[in-house]
C-alpha cells in the first residue's frame, strides 16, 4: 500500500482538489474531516457529478460529490481480503483506516502489478464472479 496519501477536507472546494490531483498526478483524494477519512473523490466523480451536471467547480464542495460512506480496508487486512473486497464493492482504490485515521491506500492497479501471486486471485475471482465495466480495463491489461 502507498503510505503517504494525498488528502482534501470535505468543504475544500472541487477546483482546490482538481488542483490537488494535478499537481500530485494522482487520480483520487481521500477526504477528510476533523482529521478522520470520512470519502473519497475520484476523476469518475468529477466526471459524474460536476462535469456530468454542469456544476460549477470554485462553488461546489468536495463533501457535496464525493463518494460516501468510505469503504476502507484495515491495516491487519490480508491482501486478499483487500483484493476481495475492492472486487465485491466494485471499487479500484481502497483507503486503508485504523480507528478512522488514514494509513494508506491501496489500488487495483498496485495488487495487478506488484504482486505476481494475487493475479492467481484475480483470475480466480473473475472466473465466479464478471469483473464491473470500469475495472475491465485493469483486468485485461494485468490479469488476462
Amino acid at each position: 500500500m502507498v503510505e503517504t496519501v494525498i488528502t482534501v477536507e470535505a468543504t475544500a472546494t472541487v477546483m482546490k482538489a482538481v488542483k490537488l490531483m494535478n499537481e500530485n498526478e494522482i487520480g483520487c483524494l481521500v477526504v477528510t474531516k476533523k482529521g478522520r477519512a470520512v470519502g473519497i473523490i475520484t476523476e469518475r466523480d468529477l466526471l459524474k457529478r460536476v462535469i456530468g451536471k454542469s456544476k460549477n467547480p470554485t462553488r461546489t464542495k468536495v463533501q457535496d460529490i464525493m463518494t460516501k460512506p468510505l469503504i476502507a480496508g484495515y491495516s491487519d487486512m490480508d491482501l486478499e481480503d483487500a483484493t476481495r473486497l475492492m472486487f465485491e464493492k466494485k471499487i479500484k482504490k481502497l483507503p486503508v483506516v485504523d480507528h478512522g485515521r488514514l494509513r494508506g491506500l491501496i489500488t487495483l492497479t498496485d495488487v495487478a502489478r506488484f504482486q505476481p501471486q494475487m493475479i492467481k486471485i484475480l483470475k480466480k475471482l473473475s472466473d465466479h464472479v464478471s469483473a464491473p465495466q470500469r475495472m475491465k480495463k485493469v483486468m485485461n491489461y494485468y490479469v488476462c
